[in-house]
């Protein structure tokens, strides 16, 4: 589906060295001064699922495929990014091209690690990213509030966006995000063009020292309390930890450096998890001998679109879905002992997939 995800932040706070961590497919240079990250680096990550395991157990396939997410990572910002400083306006417009954004926040000391900003500072920095984003945006609304303008003189639908455009500008005077506002979807087509960057849902990185890695700290705390009326979420991790659990190839070795920092799941896998629910999506599975895979859908899909992830001629031809509840499938351990045991269902155009459903599609191209 391509969704992607942008790991933004100020220089040197370890964006880079999560993209490492979560990424799968390309490793990015982390090293310790301004815009090492200058061309965005895009990797693919799979979505740790035990369901998919457990299927997996019972059918015996040939292949097991994950779902993947793509992660980008996008170079520093600094104050001053909306009116061009450092590499602004190309951070800015890479940042317009994501789903949503994992704001990583530097929550440690270090005096060999840069930092221009002055003290640690967690919310200042959050402040520092939010306010260039809304500079940006009041930018990109002024513009085509000044072209709307002339139009809703003598158009009733002009005028009708003109007023939502100068809601959103108002709501970005005052220090607020877009996302914040609440639009109608109807609403939304005003700005639909603009791609605004706070209209953009946030999840935050709070990237503590190793002593903190569990328990958090006074840095991770004040963040956490400066966003709690948000309804984000902050993780809490140690960014450099995570990437070397994710150099492990060993299962063994992975399990062993884990117990030695008294961790039951790696931090990557919440992060994971949580930036798939950020982007509002879901899971389905297909289950057979030849491969067992999870694929990627939104959340609210009906089951012509979650087949067209397979094939688009499996909307276009589209019949009905044999769908078997995955907690059923996990129950009677396989598809022909609910078929026996009446856990099948055939469900037509107009059902909404669930999550963990597992199906098969019938279709004619």
């Amino acid at each position: 589906m391509a969704l992607q995800a942008g790991i933004v932040g100020l220089p040197n706070v370890g964006k880079s060295t999560l993209f490492n961590a979560v990424s799968n497919s390309a490793k990015a240079q982390a090293s310790n001064y301004r815009f090492c990250t200058i061309e965005p680096n895009v990797g693919l990550v799979n979505v740790p699922d035990l369901r998919l395991d457990k299927l997996a157990e019972l059918v015996q396939p040939e292949r097991v495929v994950p779902t993947q997410i793509e992660i980008v990572d996008i170079a520093g910002l600094v104050k001053g990014a909306s009116k061009g400083e450092g590499l602004g306006n190309k951070f800015l417009a890479n940042i317009r091209e994501v789903d949503a954004i994992i704001q990583v926040i530097r929550c440690f000391e270090d005096d060999n690690i840069l930092r221009e900003e002055g003290p640690v500072n967690p919310v200042g920095d959050k402040e520092i990213i939010e306010t260039e984003l809304q500079l940006k945006d009041l930018e990109s609304l002024d513009k085509k509030i000044q072209r709307t303008e002339k139009i809703a003189k003598t158009d009733v639908k002009a005028k009708a966006e003109l007023e939502i455009l100068l809601r959103c500008k108002a709501h970005l005077e005052k220090g607020k995000n877009i996302i914040s506002l609440g639009l109608a979807k109807e609403e939304k087509g005003a700005i639909a063009d603009l791609f605004l960057l706070t209209d953009k849902p946030v999840l935050y990185v709070a990237n503590v020292d190793e002593a903190s890695m569990h328990t958090g700290n006074k840095y991770s705390q004040a963040l956490m309390d400066a966003v709690k009326d948000e309804g984000n979420e902050v993780i809490v991790m140690t960014n450099a930890i995570e990437a070397q659990i994710a150099e492990f190839d060993n299962p063994e070795d992975k399990a062993m450096f884990m117990e030695e920092y008294k961790m039951t799941e790696p931090a990557l896998d919440r992060l994971i998890h949580s930036t798939y629910k950020l982007l509002n999506l879901s899971t389905y599975f297909t289950a057979g001998v030849q491969e067992v895979r999870a694929w990627t859908i939104h959340k609210g899909w009906k089951a012509p679109q979650a087949a067209s992830v397979i094939h688009t001629d499996f909307e276009k031809g589209f019949i009905k879905a044999e769908v078997i509840a995955y907690n059923d499938f996990i129950t009677y351990k396989s598809e022909a002992a609910c078929r026996e045991n009446g856990k099948l269902r055939i469900e037509g155009k107009e059902y909404v997939v669930q999550d963990g459903d597992v199906m098969h599609f019938r279709f004619n191209v």
